[in-house]
């Protein structure tokens, strides 16, 4: 009988418990941490969406995006620059030239590399992926007042100066 009193005091712990650990939103308001991630993977997958051509991958846009900014260079080196394998960049490589957008040269002063570089097409496609997503943003900001946009200004060299970090 006295296991069967306890009872409801034993489970109103582990529904309290539950709530504890589960983060749930109404009883703790987020971190900045967790607001501004959430904010900037949203912002990011917004972004995204207004993509010009949906047959080049991502993974390939970075590539060619960083070709596009920091010249030409090896596969190697461009492997590096991207975080990824160099049999892995390789395929993107194949896949850019066959878009149009980069190509290989033999390097100068070593005959077993390569020089990748971006195309006109590819310097094209790159801009008129930036322009999309800038003509999607400059509507969204053009919806915020002044110092709404003087705010997002100095969040975003903050936010720029995190990343550098």
């Amino acid at each position: 009988m006295a296991l069967l009193a306890r009872q409801p005091q034993f489970e109103r712990q582990i529904v309290r418990y539950a709530n504890d650990v589960s983060g749930r939103e109404e009883e703790h308001e987020p971190s900045l941490a967790s607001r501004l991630r959430l904010a900037v993977v949203r912002l990011n997958r917004r972004l995204r969406a207004q993509r010009t051509d949906s047959s080049v991958t991502l993974t390939q846009i970075s590539a060619l995006s960083c070709l596009y900014n920091w010249g030409p260079m090896t596969p190697g080196e461009l492997a590096a620059k991207e975080g990824v394998q160099p049999p892995s960049m390789t395929r993107v490589i194949a896949a850019l030239e066959e878009h149009g957008f980069a190509s290989r040269r033999p390097h100068p002063t070593d005959g077993r590399q390569a020089i990748v570089e971006v195309t006109q097409a590819g310097r094209d496609f790159v801009r008129a992926e930036v322009c999309a997503r800038e003509r999607w943003l400059d509507r969204r900001l053009a919806d915020l007042d002044e110092e709404e946009r003087e705010v997002l200004s100095r969040a975003a060299e903050i936010i720029d100066r995190m990343a550098g970090q």
